[in-house]
């Protein structure tokens, strides 16, 4: 059991399980169970969309098969009015344009079947303890100011030139990671350990599609290019 690395989820509501494979959701229902989790299941897309714009969660777990409407449209369609619960995409491909896909609908994180249940708890605990946490440094009125951008560290909001950006909770942390440590280099490394902590692997291939996805959003709209790559070390945030 994983009691004493899963405790964060006692203070955790519940989880929302999208999976149309009745064994594979009764085993990850089992172990959340297990845990102490409070877990609600959908089988059909349609039906988890009704449920989404009805009631909050503290992680969704997607599939992306699924009868009805696929994980895809659902997640993209969801983001377009909560952009702060974690989402995970369980899928059966391992290529790399299907999980560019799914981080383009709003996933935070990808996980490929088969996998082990112990890799999907951590997974789980790291996402949610990373969209809860906010900096004692922060006050309620502490706003990032970096050029003409800006991040409401309390609301977790960014704006630009006054225009709002929607990101994603990954995109976000990003984001926010290189703002305060503007003008200095952040390794891959040093970002997939803040965003993702370390008790789970992520490809260096996922902070290169997100960063493509934060400069879509934040820069390119906006005329600017304030993300910068320095080949061979990392990422910095330059005010321009």
């Amino acid at each position: 059991m994983l009691r004493s690395q899963m405790c964060i989820f006692a203070r955790m509501k519940k989880i929302f399980l999208i999976e149309d494979d009745p064994t594979l959701s009764r085993n990850i229902q089992e172990a959340l169970s297990e845990e102490h989790i409070q877990v609600e299941a959908a089988c059909d897309g349609l039906l988890a969309e009704k449920i989404l714009q009805k009631e909050t969660f503290d992680c969704v777990i997607l599939d992306i098969n699924l009868p009805s409407k696929n994980g895809f449209d659902l997640c993209k369609d969801f983001r377009r009015y909560n952009t702060h619960t974690p989402v995970i995409m369980l899928t059966a491909f391992d290529e790399l344009e299907d999980k560019v896909k799914g981080f383009d609908c709003g996933a935070d994180d990808y996980l490929t079947k088969p996998f082990y249940m112990r890799e999907l708890l951590l997974r789980i605990q790291a996402l949610c303890k990373r969209s809860s946490y906010v900096p004692a440094a922060y006050s309620e009125n502490a706003i990032l100011v970096a050029g003409d951008l800006s991040i409401n560290t309390l609301k977790k909001k960014v704006t630009r030139q006054g225009v709002d950006i929607s990101l994603t909770p990954r995109e976000y942390q990003i984001l926010l990671k290189l703002v305060e440590n503007k003008g200095e280099l952040v390794s891959k490394k040093e970002l997939i350990q803040t965003v993702w902590g370390t008790v789970v692997e992520v490809n260096t291939n996922t902070i290169e599609v997100f960063i493509s996805f934060l400069r879509n959003k934040v820069d390119k709209p906006f005329g600017k290019a304030s993300i910068k790559t320095k080949s061979g070390f990392g990422y910095y945030f330059e005010e321009t």
